[in-house]
């Protein structure tokens, strides 16, 4: 231990958590320019003020875990698994761009269906299976729930459909 400041007993779990105090502090931080209030009367930043401290001590929580408690292996870091993070990331990004269209290119927007099937079939190429039938049940059962969710209870108001098409 000549030379070495810190003994982490477990990589993933000091790198996780030091990423999650991260993500907190870059919330709460965030959440200091808009009105904070009080937990009768909360104001926009209340909500994210505390999800930010709480994120940030359960990163601490995590990270102190690595440094003392014992693990087999060390629990290494292994390889950055490429395929499941652009195909999560190419997913999400897609369907942004369904719900809201890319007018810089025009395209116009998709609507929340097709969004929900764009988004589906996409994320799940990343995995090491992909069924066909499997994966269309899941889009139409989650586009059914959003509709329902964030249309018809929560009355937002974007597209559901293509914007060509006229329902």
């Amino acid at each position: 231990m000549r030379g070495q400041f810190v003994n982490i007993k477990s990589q993933k779990d000091f790198f996780s958590g030091l990423m999650f105090m991260a993500v907190g502090v870059a919330f709460a931080w965030g959440a200091s320019g808009y009105t904070i209030g009080n937990g009768a009367r909360m104001g926009p930043g209340y909500f994210p003020l505390v999800l930010g401290v709480l994120l940030a001590l359960l990163g601490t929580m995590i990270t102190f875990k690595a440094l003392v408690v014992e693990t087999v292996d060390g629990d290494k870091i292994g390889s950055i698994a490429w395929r499941p993070l652009v195909f999560i990331i190419a997913a999400n990004l897609v369907f942004g761009a369904c719900l809201g269209g890319l007018p810089s290119i025009g395209l116009p927007p998709m609507g929340l269906i097709v969004g929900i099937f764009a988004l589906t079939f996409i994320a799940s190429n990343a995995g090491d299976e992909f069924n066909f039938k499997e994966v269309t049940i899941l889009a139409l059962i989650l586009a059914v729930m959003s509709y329902a969710a964030f249309i018809l209870l929560l009355k937002l108001q974007f597209p559901v459909w293509p914007a060509f098409i006229k329902a």
